[in-house]
């Protein structure tokens, strides 16, 4: 079954996965306004998704930016991911005008994850309990301005080399994924401002991408960095371009690993974890990087929070975007 208007990215490949089960078409459809980046539309938005999503009684309908959104739809659900300065502004007048149209998320509650130093500082501030693994964030400092005194508010907060080094705030952009690693404290000066510098914390070289849609959970294994030694550090200085680590190409996914480094870490900590991220930020679509801090068998490290990352990354991701979304509205019935 194919959207009106939306033939061509539905392929035939798709349709024959399709062919042979049997649907019935609900009478009452849901309309999910979507405003999404043009690579976040074409990575989220797949052709299987769509046809899943619209035999369950799902349409996909494009906000169109150059129009009032008020004149558009009317929708159930507005799906968002914009790196415009206006549109929290824009959806946030919207959502007073139509308090029935379930937003995801509130402009309010991604704001937390658009700057590195309050996204930890949620994690930082939780007291979970230790029954399943102590939860961690790495030892942090934030230089917004003068980079001439980096070296002294480093060493004055106790960070030690390697630093990973991030852009402060996350826009979306490729820039804001920037990521760099400091062997030195003095190499720091040759950075842009504002970051965020943090402690590295060997971890086996694998990452875990916790990927959560409302109340599913689903983890996925990623390759990362290397360890570093004492040998290493005494080695080598300067500051290095991470490669781009933890993406779906670096899946571990069924690689021949340690299985102290490549045991996922226990589903009640993840599930605590992502239920107390959510009720501190409010967010229903976000994704928790964490790393097992190496030769520990219970210590973790929370070293990102990402709000709608790409879940087509994710194993049967349709399916479960597919529910949350019948879900959400059924809960708001």
């Amino acid at each position: 079954m194919k959207l009106k208007g939306q033939r061509s990215i539905v392929d035939d490949e798709t349709e024959e996965e399709m062919e042979g089960t049997e649907f019935s078409t609900p009478a009452v459809r849901i309309v999910v306004g979507y405003a999404l980046t043009s690579k976040k539309r074409k990575s989220f938005l797949q052709p299987k998704f769509i046809c899943l999503a619209s035999v369950k009684g799902i349409d996909f309908v494009a906000i169109d930016l150059k129009r009032p959104l008020s004149e558009q739809g009317p929708f159930n659900v507005i799906l968002h991911k914009l790196t415009s300065k206006e549109w929290p502004q824009v959806i946030e007048e919207y959502r007073q005008i139509h308090p029935e149209v379930i937003i995801v998320d509130s402009p309010d509650a991604i704001r937390y994850v658009s700057n590195r130093q309050t996204m930890l500082e949620v994690v930082g501030d939780l007291k979970l309990p230790d029954c399943y693994g102590k939860v961690c964030v790495p030892k942090q400092l934030v230089i917004s301005e003068d980079l001439n005194s980096v070296v002294a508010e480093v060493s004055k907060a106790g960070l030690r080399a390697p630093l990973v080094v991030k852009p402060l705030v996350v826009d979306g952009s490729a820039k804001s994924h920037e990521l760099f690693l400091a062997y030195d404290h003095f190499s720091l000066l040759e950075l842009p401002v504002p970051v965020v510098l943090q402690e590295f914390v060997n971890h086996g070289g694998v990452l875990f991408k916790v990927f959560i849609v409302g109340e599913s959970i689903n983890v996925v294994k990623r390759f990362s960095l290397p360890d570093i030694t004492k040998s290493d550090l005494s080695k080598v200085s300067g500051v290095f371009r991470f490669p781009r680590v933890s993406c779906a190409s670096a899946s571990a996914d069924g690689a021949d690993l340690d299985p102290s480094v490549s045991e996922l870490p226990p589903q009640p900590l993840l599930e605590m974890l992502a239920r107390e991220v959510h009720h501190r930020m409010g967010l229903r679509l976000f994704n928790i990087d964490i790393i097992r801090q190496y030769g520990t068998k219970d210590v973790y490290y929370v070293i990102d929070i990402n709000y709608f990352p790409g879940y087509a990354k994710m194993p049967e991701y349709e399916r479960i975007f597919t529910d949350f979304i019948l879900n959400l509205v059924e809960s708001k019935s």
